[in-house]
């Protein structure tokens, strides 16, 4: 199956949001089981901005729908989420 990378930027003063769901969505990325790789992008003072995300999944239409089931998207975290064919070359 390919692989999709989920690059969101998190919506400016979401941290409430993403501390309040963070259970939820781990669970989640856990439970689905097409989850390869998965964190947080961070400012520089260590607080998390947005997540990046690679997902084994039959495709796009699959990426989407996955994306838009994580608890983050449905609490209304994320600014932006961008769905990207991403292609393993090193790891």
């Amino acid at each position: 199956m390919p692989l999709f990378a989920i690059i969101c930027d998190d919506r400016p003063g979401g941290q409430e949001i993403r501390a309040a769901n963070r259970a939820a969505h781990l669970d989640y990325l856990r439970d689905t089981g097409v989850v390869v790789l998965a964190g947080p992008f961070q400012d520089d003072a260590g607080g998390m901005t947005g997540s990046l995300l690679v997902l084994d999944v039959a495709d796009r239409a699959a990426a989407e729908t996955w994306a838009a089931g994580d608890p983050y998207a449905r609490a209304g975290l994320f600014a932006s989420v961008a769905i990207r064919p991403w292609k393993k070359v090193v790891g």
